[in-house]
């Protein structure tokens, strides 16, 4: 084929987002999840929250036809470690390495520190997918690693690994559907009597003396960031030791993704006390970060759940993605639901072992869907 000829394939491996063309990633990547976007990625690299020394490098993939044009993406990540993925193979990596093999570094295909599910293999059209995957193979055999991992992929992406021959993972988290709520009291009376009272009984308390307000675009400003960044900065370092993010992430985020951006603060005299942030997608809000320097009870239930459903309904989305895990989410109408990622092992040896625990993991996870699905608030349920 001539080099011109747009029927050719180029696979490249870039040095990040940010140096592949921003109307190019979007045409492959869609406007539906604000996490796959160029300006949300590249913002991770441009605020240093994502690098080599933070153990992200970044490696993004994309397929080019024969006359430059993109035709698929992938954000991928050289790892050196195993944090902020939110899908846990540390057993894994402790098998392989007893075993006398070095399972860092590892390719990783993902939205770094968020688990939220959405593609990852970002074409323009499907046929362009299978050599997507195959150039993340190569790249993984090519250097060494041990694996690659494809976290929180949508679900029509399995049967393109599973043709691969990736190993499939199953997970779960809690979710909140907008069946056509014209207002929080409506999505209330699909609740069972003892639940909706219990929930009313909740917000009265968690935001007694207490000022709400709903933060986006235009009307967030540096301070409402320096605020937060407190916020974060307290979660972060109990839940992980240190925080993912930089402080220059969320100065970029209102920057250049504002109208994407929701901020929900608790304010007490006029001080705020506490803050949830969500990114608005086509059709779903979702909860990221939550933090807050006085200790209310119920108030994280209200700024990360009731008044993302608040949020939610007035704008007509049909869903609250609320973040990892928490069956707390269950009794206040988040349902479960299923999570996958991929999963490739040159060594197929250790591929057959991880398929065998994946066997057995699976059925586990899915009874738990079953029986937590039948102990939801809704009249209906079982």
């Amino acid at each position: 084929m001539s080099e011109g000829d747009p029927e050719a394939i180029v696979a490249r491996i870039s040095d990040g987002v940010g140096s592949i063309d921003a109307a190019e990633w979007d045409a492959c990547a869609g406007a539906e999840n604000p996490f796959l976007s160029h300006a949300f990625l590249s913002i991770l690299e441009e605020s240093g929250s994502v690098s080599s020394q933070t153990g992200w490098q970044p490696v993004p993939v994309s397929i080019a036809g024969g006359n430059g044009v993109i035709k698929a993406v992938a954000p991928a990540y050289v790892k050196g470690h195993s944090q902020g993925e939110y899908v846990f193979d540390h057993a894994w990596a402790d098998a392989w390495e007893r075993a006398g093999g070095r399972y860092y570094p590892k390719l990783q295909v993902a939205v770094p520190f968020t688990p939220v599910p959405g593609r990852r293999l970002l074409a323009r059209d499907s046929h362009h997918i299978p050599a997507l995957i195959a150039t993340l193979e190569t790249i993984t055999r090519g250097n060494g690693m041990s694996s690659a991992h494809a976290t929180f992929i949508a679900e029509d992406e399995i049967v393109w690994f599973e043709n691969a021959g990736w190993l499939i993972r199953e997970g779960s988290q809690f979710h909140w559907e907008n069946d056509g709520y014209s207002d929080f009291d409506g999505f209330l009376d699909a609740l069972s009597s003892r639940k909706r009272k219990a929930i009313r009984k909740e917000r009265r308390k968690a935001v007694e003396g207490l000022e709400i307000q709903h933060i986006t675009g235009a009307d967030l400003t540096e301070e409402h960031w320096d605020i937060f960044w407190d916020f974060y900065q307290d979660t972060g370092m109990r839940k992980w030791g240190q925080p993912y993010l930089t402080r220059a992430f969320f100065s970029l985020l209102g920057e250049r993704m504002g109208d994407q951006t929701l901020l929900i603060l608790a304010l007490r005299d006029g001080e705020p006390i506490a803050g949830a942030l969500n990114l608005i997608g086509a059709d779903t809000l979702y909860g990221r970060y939550w933090g807050c320097v006085m200790d209310v009870p119920f108030l994280h239930f209200e700024l990360c759940y009731y008044q993302a459903i608040d949020a939610a309904i007035a704008r007509g989305l049909k869903r609250v993605e609320a973040g990892a895990q928490g069956s707390h989410k269950l009794a206040r109408g988040y349902r479960p639901v299923p999570t996958w990622s991929a999963h490739y092992f040159p060594d197929a040896g250790f591929r057959d072992a991880v398929a065998e625990f994946l066997i057995a993991e699976r059925s586990a996870v899915e009874r738990e869907i079953a029986f937590l699905g039948e102990m939801t608030p809704f009249r209906n349920s079982g």
